[in-house]
């Protein structure tokens, strides 16, 4: 019998899949840490030694346990810096006779591989990376037939199949849903745990990539990653934030302040979207510490973490697979700016996006809030083109990869896509930010002005957007009381709001 040669991908870390179950002798597995990767886009310095650092982990483990591993470095001699060129080496080199590899979940890698299996002459399969709740294209087929996609009947459809949180066929508690539970303002009075913190030696990966010169973003304060890089890790941090976060997650999982990076939040998607630990691992052990903790924990802070996972999560997934490759090209409001400098720097006076851009630059993390209201909010109301605004949201944090980024950002944030996965653009003046967060207080600019020079910027942005995008929101249902009030609005007013917002749009650094 030959060689089998299998391939890794440095998002492909599930130590609990089939292939795992026996060691063979006739069995490769390769892991690469290439250019190929790290350049596509320019990534945060902390997500470049994240995934150098759980790979590095991984393939320690597994050589460990006893299997054949052959592992590239970013400056190893062997190194091609491509994917298909190392493994053509390693085919010649170790006479392989059989290549498997894990199905991507990015649609370039995807193509790539196909591409190469049809190129070699020996055998070639594809496997389930065995990590999520549905296959590929599990969604797409639970949608045919049906007018429009719409996260809840798919939400409800996996609580029902895979019985989370469920009483027979009945949600439990009554509700499917606790969104408008979900939505409290964090005002200090409900004290937050010291977080739990990781410190991963990483200095040698950080003079890897020094030598590599790999172009990177953001900081890295010390020499250590804070994150989950094995499964041990992940496990704990799962545990903490059943132990320490949840009681209050649901509350307060909208909230923003600029004492707190995390606040409640898990900070779980970074091993997670590494597989690292799968989401039914996630799911099973929140749900086993909420009905234990049942007289202390109310079901409105569980379901919204659970939604969060069983249904946007995957759904995200879905709906990728669904759309993808032309759904990366959609621009149906035909926005066309350019991003501003400041979302590198941080350095502005709006103070939402001061600080959700510097918790970006300094953790390589934002809660979903922060992205979509805050800094999403922004872009889409100065009409950035998405083409930028997906190149940094893929770049800045250490959990974006483009299965779930493209459709969170292009989708849901900028409404690039007409509607597809949103239902309506998630756009809001300043008075939205002020409900939800302590940013305006301290802010250079006043929330509650719409055009004087210390006006919020989001205001007139926000009626400047209505206004120019009339003709592809117009009819949305949703959207119908804004344009009543739009519509209604003195015709001086709506040109004075419309005059400081392309000022704004045309010096956004200034602001």
């Amino acid at each position: 019998m030959g060689k089998t040669l299998r391939l890794l991908l440095g998002d492909q870390l599930n130590s609990e899949h089939s292939w795992f179950k026996e060691v063979d002798d006739n069995l490769i597995y390769c892991m690469f840490e290439m250019r190929q990767e790290t350049d596509y886009v320019t990534h945060h310095i902390q997500k470049v030694i994240g995934f150098f650092s759980a790979m590095r982990n991984f393939s320690k483990e597994l050589k460990s346990n006893g299997y054949n591993v052959i592992y590239y470095k970013i400056n190893d001699t062997k190194n091609t810096q491509k994917l298909t060129d190392n493994l053509s080496k390693i085919i010649e080199e170790k006479g392989i006779k059989r290549f498997e590899y894990l199905l991507p979940d990015e649609y370039r890698l995807d193509q790539q591989l196909k591409d190469f299996c049809t190129s070699i002459a020996i055998d070639s399969t594809a496997v389930d990376t065995e990590h999520f709740y549905t296959k590929r294209n599990e969604l797409k087929t639970f949608y045919e037939g049906k007018k429009q996609y719409l996260m809840e009947n798919f939400y409800r459809h996996m609580r029902k199949k895979h019985e989370v949180l469920m009483e027979g066929e009945q949600p439990e508690g009554g509700k499917w849903n606790y969104d408008k539970s979900n939505r409290k303002k964090w005002k200090g009075n409900t004290s937050i745990p010291h977080y739990k913190w990781f410190v991963n030696d990483v200095s040698e990966i950080v003079s890897d990539i020094k030598k590599a010169e790999i172009e990177t973003i953001g900081t890295l304060s010390t020499k250590t990653f804070s994150y989950p890089i094995n499964r041990e890790q992940s496990l704990q941090q799962l545990n903490y934030f059943c132990e320490q976060l949840l009681i209050h997650f649901g509350d307060f999982q909208d909230a923003m302040h600029t004492n707190e990076v995390n606040l409640f939040h898990s900070r779980i998607s970074f091993a997670m979207n590494l597989k690292l630990i799968n989401p039914k691992t996630v799911i099973d052990t929140v749900i086993d510490y909420y009905y234990e903790h049942k007289n202390d924990i109310d079901i409105s802070q569980v379901e919204g973490f659970v939604r969060q996972i069983i249904g946007w999560r995957e759904y995200m997934r879905g709906m990728y697979w669904a759309l993808m490759p032309d759904y990366k090209k959609k621009n149906e409001l035909e926005n066309t700016n350019a991003l501003p400098d400041f979302f590198w720097t941080g350095n502005t006076k709006m103070n939402c996006l001061k600080n959700a851009i510097n918790n970006s630059l300094d953790n390589g993390y934002a809660h979903h809030i922060q992205r979509l209201m805050v800094t999403g909010n922004y872009a889409l109301l100065t009409q950035i083109n998405p083409d930028e605004v997906d190149q940094w949201y893929l770049g800045i944090y250490v959990d974006a990869i483009e299965w779930v980024q493209l459709p969170n950002t292009r989708g849901m944030s900028q409404y690039a896509d007409g509607g597809l996965i949103a239902t309506k653009p998630y756009v809001s003046s300043g008075s939205y930010i002020n409900k939800m967060s302590n940013y305006c207080k301290d802010c250079h600019y006043s929330h509650k002005e719409k055009v004087t020079e210390d006006a919020c910027p989001f205001n007139s942005l926000y009626w400047n957007f209505l206004d120019d995008k009339r003709q592809q929101l117009g009819n949305n249902h949703r959207m119908g009381m804004m344009y009543s009030l739009l519509d209604k609005m003195n015709a001086d007013k709506l040109t004075e709001l419309k005059e400081r917002a392309q000022h704004i749009i045309e010096n956004a650094d200034e602001y």
